[in-house]
C-alpha cells in the first residue's frame, strides 16, 4: 500500500513537472521569437585594457568590416566615423552587450580597435576604426536544439507509458525530461523573471543530464541488491555537478561576472558532459563485451553503439573546439548537434524494443485478411474492368458469346489463386511491422533448435534449454522432464532434471510429483497439454491436480523421437512452460513454433543418452584394458604377442629395457626381423606343441652386441571362444641372476686365494728374513777384507735391497688379502699409492703399462681405512691397465696435490677414452663395458667403480670422471685433509719412493 501511495505521487510529480518544463519551454521561445539580440559575430573575451577577439568566423559583420583574431576593442560609439557620438569603453563583456543592444539590429557602430604588429622588425600598437554593420543573433542552432528537446521528451513518455514497469524506464524518462529542459530553454537576453528561471532551469538541468546518464550507464545492468550497496557510489556521481552549480551561483552574486570567467564556466560545463558521456560508453561497451545473457547482449550493443556514435561527433567537432576556442564551420557543429538524437532513439529501442510483448494475434490477422481482402476486391474489379472494355471495344457480332460471364469467372478464380499467397506476404509484411520481435526469436529458436544437435553432453544440454527460452520467450518459469528409460509392459514415469523459475523447495520435492498427466504416447493424445489456471484443474485426479499446481506451468509439450523397436513416436522428454513476465498467453503461433522446436530437442536428448552410455562403455573399456596394460607394463618380465603370421602385436616396457629394442620399432614387425636365427629356430621347434613351452637358460643375443640369458616361455594367445589368435611370448631375463652365482662363486675363491696368500706369504717371510739377516752378517763380516769388501759388497747390497722389496711385497699382500675393518685412522696417501703400484708391478708389467708418480712431499695425511683406499687404488690402476690393454702399451700418470684443505688424487691414462653416454653409467652397479673380453683381458663384473663411489663417499670424499674419446680418461678424487701441511719428508724416506719418475714396471 505505502509503495503504490509513492508511486502515484511520483507520478504526479513527474507530470506537474513535465507540463511546467512544456510551458516554460513554449513561452521561452516565443520570447525568443518576439526578440532579435544584435550581434557582430565575435567571441570576445576580458583582457587588459578591453575586450580581445580570440574567435572570429568568417561571414560575419565583424569579418567583413575587417576585424580579426587578437584585436583589442577598447571602446565603442554609435554610428559612423562622422557622427558624433561618444565613445564608450568596453572594459567588460556585459557593458559591451549593452552597447550594441542600444545600436539595435541592422545599425552600425565604430569599433576603437588595437592591432599588434610588426614594422621595420620591431612589435608595435596600431590604433584601428572599424565600421561594423549589426546583425540579428543567429538562432537556427536554438532551434534544431528544441527540435532535438522534442524528440527527447517524446521517446521519453513513450517509453513510460509503453513500459511503465521496464526496468529503469523511469529512470530514462527522468533523463529524457532533464534533457528536454537543458535542450529546451535558451537564455535570450531580455533578462526579464521569465529569463532568469530558463537561465537557472538550463544551469540545473547541464548540472545534471550528465551525471543521470552515467548513472543509467553503470546501473543499467545491475541487479537490485547491487544498487543498494553501489548508493553511496552513485550518490558521488552527481558531485560534480553540484560543483558546478555553486561555482555559477558564486559568479552570478559574489565574483566579478566577466565573460571571460562564464566563457571558462562554460568550458567546464561541456568538458564535464564530454566526459561523463565518454565514460558512460566506455561502460556500456565493456559491458556489452562481458555480458552472456543474449538479450541484455542486444540491449548493451544497442546502447553501446548509439552512445559512441553520439559522443564521438558531438565531442570531436564540438565540444573539443570549444574547449580549444576553435573555429569551426557551421555544417560540422549542426551534424555534432544532430547526432544527439541517436542517443534517445537508440535507449528507446534497447528498453522497449527487447522487452515487448507480442501484439494481438487476432489484431494482426484482421489487419493482413483486411489488407489482403481489399487488394484482392482491387484485383477482382480491375479484372472485370478490363474485360469490359474489351468487350465495348470490339464489335458485338465478334465477341463470343458469354465472353462478360467468363470474365467474370476468371476473375473469381484468379481472386481465388492468388488470395492465399497475397494474404501470406501481407501477413509477413505486417509481422514486420507489428511484431518484429516474435520474427526475431523465432529465428533464434530455429537456430537453436538446429544447434542443439551439436551438444552431446545432457545436463549441458538441458541446461541450455531451460536457460534460452526463458530468455527467448520471455517466460518466468520452464522446466524439463525426462523420462526413465523404458521397461517392457510398463508406462513411462518422468521426473523433473531441470528447471528455471521453480524454487528451490519445489525441485527438492520433484520425486514425489504424480506426472501421470503427462501421457503423450496414446492414441488420442494430443500436441500439447494446456492449463489455463494450473491451481483449477478440475479434470485430474487429486495427486495430479496438486502438482499441477505446485508446478504453477500452463504448457506441456511433448518431445518425441522414433522408437528404437516397432514403429510410431514416443515421449523421451516434455517440456513444461509458465507465463511470460507480463502475465500473458503464449500465442497459438508461439506454441506451435515450440512443438517444432520440440522434436529437435527430443532428437538432441535422445542423442545426449545414446552417446552418454556410449561414454560408459567406452570408460569401461578404457579401464579394464587400462587396468591390463598396467599389469602387463608394470612386472619385471619381458612380454610380447604375436598373431597367426608372426608379427608382433604387443611389445611391454621391460622388453624395450631387456632387449633395447623401442616398442614402436618393434611393432607389427614379423619376428625374423626382430629377433637372431637362433631364436627362431627354436620358436618354429616348439610351434607345433600344444599348451605352454619353455626354454631354459637360452642365451639370447640382443641388438647391441650383449648375449642376455632368460627363461622364455611360450604359450597360446586364445579370444574368449578358445580359438587361437596368436601367440604370447614371456622372457624372464637371469643373466644377473647368473653373474650374481658367478660372483659368489668366484668371491668364495677368492677368499680362499686370500688364505692361502696370507699362508704363503708368512712362509715367505721366514726365509726372506733368514736371507737379509745372513747377507748382513755377511757384509759386516768382510769390512776387514778390503779387497773382496770391494768386489762383493755391492753384491751383498742388492741382496739385501731385493730381499726388503720381496718383503714389502708379501706385506702389501698381506695387507690387500686382510679382512677390512672400518676403523679410520691417519693415512699416508703417497705410501699408500707406492704400496699399491708395487702390489700391482707384476700385472702392469705384463700388460707393458708404464706408471708415471708426481707425489707432493708436502701432502698431509687422511683420515681413513687404509685396506679400503688401497681397494679404491688398485680399483683405479687396473681400470686403467684394462683401457690400455688394447693399445698394446700405455701410461698411467698418478699425482697428488693439496687443494685449500682437501687432498687431491689423480688417475690419467691416455687410453681410448669413454663417449658421454658410457660416462653417464660408469658408477651404476653391474655396468661394464667388459662383458665380451679379449684374450688375454678379464671380463668386468661392473662393481669395481661402484665400489669405489661408495668407499670415497664413506670418507667424505668426491670423485670426478672426464673423458675424450681418443685422448683418454681421467678421475680426480679429493678427499678432507687433517692437517694443512705435512712435514717434508727425510731424503731415506723419498729415497725409495717413486716421486717424479716414470717407472717401467
Amino acid at each position: 500500500m505505502k509503495a503504490g501511495s509513492q508511486t502515484r505521487l511520483l507520478a504526479i510529480l513527474l507530470a506537474v513537472v513535465t507540463l511546467a518544463a512544456f510551458g516554460l519551454s513554449i513561452a521561452n521561445l516565443m520570447q525568443e521569437s518576439s526578440y532579435s539580440a544584435p550581434t557582430d559575430g565575435v567571441h570576445w573575451a576580458e583582457t587588459e585594457g578591453g575586450l580581445r577577439a580570440y574567435i572570429v568566423p568568417r561571414d560575419t559583420p565583424a569579418y567583413r568590416a575587417g576585424i580579426r583574431t587578437g584585436d583589442v576593442l577598447t571602446a565603442i560609439r554609435r554610428g559612423d566615423i562622422l557622427s558624433g557620438g561618444n565613445d564608450v569603453p568596453t572594459p567588460k563583456v556585459a557593458s559591451f552587450e549593452r552597447e550594441i543592444e542600444r545600436s539595435g539590429v541592422w545599425s552600425h557602430a565604430t569599433y576603437s580597435l588595437q592591432r599588434n604588429t610588426v614594422s621595420n622588425g620591431r612589435p608595435m600598437v596600431r590604433e584601428i576604426l572599424a565600421v561594423v554593420y549589426l546583425e540579428p543573433t543567429d538562432r537556427a542552432d536554438h532551434y534544431v536544439l528544441r527540435l532535438i528537446a522534442l524528440v527527447y521528451l517524446a521517446i521519453g513518455l513513450y517509453v513510460l507509458f509503453r513500459r511503465w514497469t521496464a526496468p529503469k524506464s523511469m529512470h530514462f524518462y527522468v533523463f529524457c525530461l532533464v534533457s528536454f529542459i537543458f535542450y529546451a530553454f535558451q537564455y535570450s537576453g531580455v533578462l526579464d523573471g521569465l529569463d532568469q528561471v530558463i537561465l537557472w532551469a538550463n544551469i540545473l538541468a547541464m548540472a545534471l543530464q550528465p551525471a543521470l546518464f552515467l548513472h543509467f550507464a553503470v546501473s543499467f545492468t545491475g541487479e537490485g541488491s547491487r544498487q543498494k550497496t553501489w548508493r553511496f557510489f552513485y550518490s558521488l556521481l552527481y558531485l560534480p555537478g553540484a560543483a558546478l552549480l555553486v561555482l555559477r551561483f558564486l559568479s552570478f552574486h559574489l565574483w566579478s561576472s566577466t565573460g571571460r570567467l562564464q566563457h571558462r564556466l562554460d568550458q567546464i560545463d561541456y568538458a564535464y558532459l564530454a566526459a561523463y558521456y565518454v565514460i558512460a560508453a566506455l561502460v556500456f561497451w565493456i559491458r556489452y563485451r562481458r555480458e552472456q545473457q543474449p538479450l541484455q547482449r542486444q540491449q548493451l550493443k544497442w546502447l553501446s553503439r548509439g552512445t559512441l556514435m553520439t559522443v564521438f561527433p558531438f565531442t570531436a567537432f564540438y565540444v573539443i573546439p570549444f574547449l580549444l576556442d576553435a573555429n569551426v564551420p557551421g555544417a560540422l557543429t549542426k551534424v555534432a548537434l544532430l547526432s544527439i538524437l541517436l542517443l534517445p532513439l537508440t535507449f528507446s529501442w534497447a528498453i522497449v524494443r527487447y522487452r515487448l510483448m507480442d501484439v494481438d494475434l487476432i489484431f494482426k490477422r484482421g489487419v493482413t485478411y483486411t489488407l489482403a481482402t481489399a487488394a484482392l476486391v482491387g484485383l477482382y474489379f480491375g479484372v472485370v474492368g478490363l474485360t469490359a472494355k474489351m468487350a465495348s471495344a470490339m464489335a458485338a457480332d465478334r465477341l463470343p458469346p458469354g465472353l462478360r460471364e467468363w470474365g467474370l469467372v476468371a476473375a473469381i478464380i484468379a481472386a481465388a489463386l492468388l488470395f492465399d499467397p497475397l494474404k501470406r506476404a501481407i501477413q509477413a509484411r505486417v509481422d514486420r511491422v507489428f511484431d518484429q520481435k516474435r520474427l526475431d526469436y523465432r529465428e533464434t529458436l530455429v537456430e537453436f533448435g538446429r544447434e542443439l544437435n551439436a551438444q552431446t553432453d545432457l545436463g549441458a544440454l538441458v541446461g541450455s534449454i531451460v536457460e534460452r527460452l526463458p530468455q527467448t520467450l520471455l517466460l518466468t518459469r520452464v522446466a524439463v522432464f525426462l523420462a526413465d528409460d523404458e521397461l517392457p509392459g510398463q508406462r513411462t514415469h518422468f521426473k523433473l532434471i531441470a528447471s528455471h523459475g521453480l524454487s528451490k523447495a519445489i525441485s527438492d520435492t520433484s520425486d514425489r510429483f504424480d506426472l501421470g498427466f503427462l501421457d503423450f504416447d496414446r492414441r488420442d493424445a494430443d500436441n500439447h497439454i494446456f492449463f489455463e489456471s494450473p491451481q483449477a484443474a478440475l479434470r485430474l485426479p487429486e495427486p495430479q491436480r496438486q502438482t499441477v499446481a505446485t508446478l504453477d506451468l500452463n504448457y506441456y509439450v511433448p518431445c518425441r523421437v522414433a522408437r528404437h523397436e516397432g514403429g510410431g513416436l514416443s515421449t523421451i522428454a516434455v517440456l513444461g512452460l509458465g507465463r511470460t513476465g507480463e502475465g500473458d498467453f503464449l500465442s497459438s503461433e508461439d506454441v506451435e513454433l515450440l512443438e517444432s522446436l520440440a522434436s529437435y530437442i527430443g532428437i538432441a536428448i535422445q542423442n545426449a543418452q545414446l552417446y552418454r552410455r556410449l561414454e560408459q562403455k567406452i570408460f569401461d573399456f578404457e579401464r579394464l584394458r587400462d587396468f591390463n596394460e598396467n599389469i602387463v607394463e608394470s612386472i619385471n618380465i619381458g612380454v610380447f604377442a604375436v598373431d597367426l603370421e608372426d608379427r608382433i602385436e604387443s611389445w611391454n616396457a621391460q622388453m624395450e629395457v631387456m632387449y633395447a629394442t623401442p616398442r614402436a620399432e618393434a611393432l607389427r614387425r614379423p619376428l625374423n626381423e626382430v629377433f637372431p636365427v637362433e631364436f627362431l629356430q627354436e620358436f618354429d621347434r616348439l610351434r607345433a606343441e600344444q599348451g605352454l613351452c619353455t626354454l631354459y637358460k637360452f642365451r639370447l643375443p640382443t641388438p647391441t652386441g650383449e648375449s642376455r640369458t632368460a627363461n622364455i616361455t611360450i604359450a597360446p594367445l586364445l579370444n574368449r571362444d578358445f580359438r587361437a589368435v596368436g601367440r604370447i611370448i614371456i622372457i624372464d631375463d637371469i643373466t644377473d641372476s647368473i653373474n650374481m652365482e658367478k660372483q659368489l662363486t668366484q668371491s668364495e675363491k677368492l677368499s680362499s686365494i686370500g688364505l692361502l696368500a696370507a699362508g704363503v706369504a708368512h712362509e715367505v717371510n721366514t726365509p726372506l728374513a733368514v736371507i737379509s739377516s745372513y747377507t748382513q752378517m755377511l757384509g759386516k763380516q768382510l769390512r776387514g777384507d778390503e779387497a773382496n769388501h770391494a768386489r762383493l759388497q755391492p753384491v751383498l747390497e742388492k741382496i739385501t735391497q731385493q730381499t726388503f722389496r720381496a718383503s714389502e711385497i708379501v706385506n702389501g699382500l698381506l695387507n690387500f688379502a686382510r679382512m677390512g675393518t672400518v676403523d679410520f685412522a691417519r693415512v699416508d696417501v703417497n705410501a699408500m699409492l707406492r704400496d699399491t703400484a708395487l702390489l700391482l708391478e707384476h700385472q702392469l708389467r705384463s700388460g707393458r703399462v708404464a706408471v708415471e708418480m708426481h707425489l707432493d712431499p708436502q701432502l698431509p695425511a687422511i683420515s681413513g681405512n687404509l685396506g679400503k683406499l688401497q681397494q679404491v687404488a688398485v680399483n683405479m690402476m687396473m681400470n686403467a691397465k684394462d683401457a690400455l690393454q688394447d693399445k698394446g702399451s700405455g701410461r698411467i700418470k698418478i699425482s697428488t696435490s693439496q687443494t685449500s684443505d682437501s687432498v687431491e688424487i689423480l688417475f690419467e691414462d691416455d687410453g681410448p677414452g669413454m663417449p658421454p653416454e658410457v660416462l653417464r653409467k660408469i658408477y651404476d652397479p653391474f655396468f661394464t663395458t667388459k662383458s665380451n673380453p679379449k684374450e688375454g683381458q678379464r671380463k668386468g663384473t661392473g662393481l669395481g667403480l661402484a665400489v669405489t663411489y661408495g668407499i670415497v663417499q664413506e670418507h667424505g670424499g668426491t670423485i670426478e670422471a672426464s673423458s675424450t674419446v681418443g685422448e683418454g680418461t681421467a678421475f680426480r678424487l679429493l678427499f678432507p685433509a687433517i692437517e694443512n701441511v705435512r712435514p717434508r719428508p727425510s731424503d731415506s724416506s723419498t729415497a725409495a719412493g717413486l716421486e717424479g719418475k716414470v717407472v717401467h714396471v
